[in-house]
């Protein structure tokens, strides 16, 4: 019996742990809940490493390319799709 029942059926698993992204909804939180200014955003990013949050268009990009074929076998992956190294700090 397969570890993964689902890859006898050819179904592949795979996530995403995504950061700190440019959202209206992230907008609406700093904004209701953090009483942030309106040039909270432009600050936040100039505190990452580059230089800005993550896009939605970037996340979309990455859904993609894993529905697609060009992600070949891969499977039971977690990807932390972020611009922090977990467990490293400078």
């Amino acid at each position: 019996m397969s570890l993964n029942p689902l890859s006898s059926q050819r179904i592949r698993v795979n996530g995403l742990n995504i950061g700190w992204m440019d959202t209206p909804g992230e907008h609406a939180i700093q904004a209701n809940f953090h009483n942030a200014s309106g040039d909270w955003l432009e600050k936040a990013e100039q505190r990452q490493p580059f230089g800005r949050l993550l896009k939605p268009t970037e996340v979309a990009r990455m859904v993609a390319f894993l529905l697609s074929d060009r992600s070949g076998l891969m499977t039971g992956s977690l990807i932390d799709f972020d611009q922090h190294v977990l467990g490293a700090h400078s």
